[in-house]
């Protein structure tokens, strides 16, 4: 039996997409990378730990993205100010555990306060089309319907706006079909598209294929294009 193609919708007031973000910033690609949406798959089925045979097993396969707009001109980043570990008391210790230290566990110099600078995207949506074996389609399709832990788009605090599962197509053109039929019906214009491989169009590397998950996170890169759609499409 082929694989199928799983339709996720992804639209929220704010998303947020890292790719090679360090702590002090935080920033976001312009559309939703691989580990994001497998991530998001692994909320779904509460699969925890290193994931390595999933992991494995989905890397190979195809993720097509569509990002769609609602005016002419996208929204611009938001960025969030934050401060890490400020305000707690250290001789809690409770509170302490939130305070940021050094590698050996002792108190940073100068305390342990970090500022960090956080990117969003805002008022975005977009149509994720993902490859899965068959074998696993039900499961897939059960866990986004019912699932065991929050689903948020890119960081915990982008809580999806609409049902992420729209459907499960035989074929990609048949799944594209259908999320610009919802955009169509949301009023929403198409953008972009990013592909994987090298197309006609911009191609650049993201280290953005997971191979583990956990503590110690492994990544291998990929090739996008991305295509540029014109507005009579």
């Amino acid at each position: 039996m082929s694989n199928a193609y799983l339709l996720l919708w992804l639209e929220a007031p704010l998303q947020s997409w890292g790719a090679d973000s360090r702590f002090g910033r935080r920033g976001t690609l312009d559309f939703p990378t691989k580990s994001g949406v497998l991530g998001l798959l692994c909320c779904a089925l509460g699969a925890g730990g290193e994931q390595k045979e999933l992991l494995k097993e989905m890397g190979s396969l195809s993720q097509t993205v569509l990002s769609f707009r609602r005016s002419k001109e996208r929204e611009a980043l938001l960025r969030d100010f934050q401060m890490v570990g400020s305000g707690y008391d250290d001789q809690n210790p409770w509170e302490t555990l939130l305070i940021p230290k050094k590698s050996d566990g002792k108190a940073a110099v100068g305390g342990g306060s970090k500022i960090t600078y956080r990117y969003y995207l805002q008022d975005a949506a977009f149509a994720a089309i993902l490859e899965v074996p068959s074998a696993k389609i039900a499961l897939f399709v059960d866990a986004l319907k019912n699932p065991c832990w929050d689903i948020y788009l890119g960081r915990k605090c982008c809580a999806p706006t609409d049902l992420i599962y729209q459907g499960t197509y035989a074929t990609e053109s048949s799944a594209i079909v259908q999320a610009i039929e919802i955009a169509q019906d949301k009023r929403l214009k198409e953008d972009f598209r990013v592909l994987d491989g090298e197309h006609d169009g911009e191609t650049i590397i993201l280290n953005d294929v997971p191979i583990q998950f956990g503590e110690n996170k492994i990544y291998r890169e990929r090739r996008v294009t991305i295509m540029s759609v014109d507005d009579n499409v």
